[in-house]
């Protein structure tokens, strides 16, 4: 038992010693300029400073090579992989944290929007729907759609698929999709108030879908649940700061404070 004992935990540790050593390995691979090309027509990418330029590339290439990328009916190219990484990675940008996606092992990328099968149930009647999606987070996965992913990426809109499938990986850093990430203690009470609050009352105009007035820029897809919330206004404090700023001020502060960045200085008026 002791000898078995302490074969695991030798075996524990030399897992241990292998996964450190391979990312020692992976921090010296050096950045293509060919891949740099492809950043440099990335708008958030232009506006980095040099010093963040630098430490991006450096967590796109420990992303690139601690995930798997999979391509369903079409091959994964190094645009899709240095793409989807590129805006996984500037979420946690200035975040201080040792946490690249550990739980995340997969980036499955589909062509064109995917027809999924969904069991529903509603008042005992249970019903097979089908939904088309465009992303989707689950477990240790990551499912986007190139089209929508590609189009996005390349210009700045009010949605960024890639943007909000990995808002939800870091939602589920603390173990539960809820629209709370990891925070302090001390910034829970202010978060959850600020961003609850707001989730509420767009909830309410979504059910009875009219006098839309300044939540029209949050949509109705925001007000599924506070997952989908917390997904959506990380879309727009990185797609279009100005407006969130604008008409959602707090909730501006609050993301500006998690993501530790200020985005009105990243993106263009």
């Amino acid at each position: 038992m002791l000898f078995g004992g302490m074969t695991l935990v030798a075996t524990y540790l030399y897992i241990g010693y292998r996964k450190k050593q391979r990312l020692k390995d992976i921090e010296k691979i050096p950045f293509k300029d060919v891949h740099r090309k492809l950043l440099s027509k990335l708008p958030h990418y232009k506006n980095l400073s040099d010093a963040d330029k630098q430490k991006i590339e450096k967590s796109i290439i420990r992303f690139v090579y601690t995930k798997e990328f999979i391509g369903v009916k079409m091959e994964v190219t190094d645009e899709m992989k240095i793409v989807i990484s590129f805006y996984a990675c500037l979420l946690l940008l200035h975040i201080e944290t040792d946490n690249c996606y550990n739980n995340l092992h997969t980036i499955i990328i589909y062509p064109t929007p995917v027809v999924l099968k969904d069991v529903r149930e509603n008042g005992g009647i249970y019903t097979k729907e089908d939904f088309v999606i465009d992303g989707q987070s689950a477990n240790d996965t990551v499912i986007l759609v190139w089209h929508d992913a590609k189009f996005e990426a390349y210009h700045l809109r009010h949605d960024n698929v890639i943007v909000h499938e990995f808002a939800h990986e870091i939602d589920f850093m603390d173990g539960e999709i809820d629209g709370v990430p990891p925070l302090e203690n001390s910034k829970y009470n202010e978060w959850t108030s600020v961003l609850f609050e707001e989730y509420q009352k767009l909830n309410n105009i979504a059910i009875k879908d009219r006098e839309w007035g300044k939540y029209k820029l949050l949509g109705s897809y925001a007000a599924t649940n506070e997952a989908e919330f917390f997904a959506v206004v990380t879309e727009r404090f990185f797609e279009s700061p100005h407006s969130l700023n604008s008409h959602f001020p707090e909730l501006y502060k609050e993301l500006k404070d998690f993501y530790n960045m200020d985005t009105l200085s990243l993106v263009s008026n």
